[in-house]
């Protein structure tokens, strides 16, 4: 069975895509959600994804757990990369490779992620990411790998919260 595409994206539905995406990332991944994550900035030239601190989400007392920054760096560079993406080769997005530097701990009360897309391909792209606290000491470093390809399931479709 051959599975045709109507044709690329007008310039009014790619936005309404992107428009989609950011909404479905703060609100419709369950785990985003969980944690409260927020975007702050989501654009063609980069993202910023804000995660309030949770006592609930540590390691130790008062400061962010390593693994959910990982997730934090992984969210925020994945969004970057679907912000500009041209979804004309596709809106299935599966992280690849992450890797993740940890610089400072990182106390609350929120860390900001600062990330953007550095090189788009036909269906692999590279994001690269800071992670800021309040006074704006950089505590973690990240680079991500995602792939594009294939039609996601749902795209456009409301978002349940």
């Amino acid at each position: 069975m051959t599975v045709t595409r109507p044709g690329p994206p007008s310039e009014q539905e790619q936005r309404d895509l992107r428009a989609w995406f950011r909404e479905h990332w703060e609100r419709g991944v369950e785990f985003n959600r969980e944690c409260r994550i927020r975007v702050r900035r989501w654009d063609p030239d980069g993202v910023e994804v804000v995660l309030p601190f949770a006592q609930r989400l540590t390691a130790h007392d008062g400061v962010f757990h390593g693994g959910l920054l990982s997730a934090l760096i992984d969210t925020a560079g994945s969004g970057a990369v679907m912000a500009g993406h041209d979804f004309a080769k596709g809106s299935r997005l599966s992280t690849v490779s992450l890797s993740v530097q940890y610089l400072a701990p990182a106390p609350g009360p929120e860390v900001v992620a600062h990330a953007r897309c550095v090189k788009r391909g036909g269906r692999v792209h590279f994001s690269e990411v800071e992670v800021r606290l309040a006074d704006g000491t950089v505590c973690a470093r990240g680079q991500v790998v995602v792939t594009v390809s294939g039609e996601r399931p749902g795209v456009g479709a409301p978002i349940r919260a």
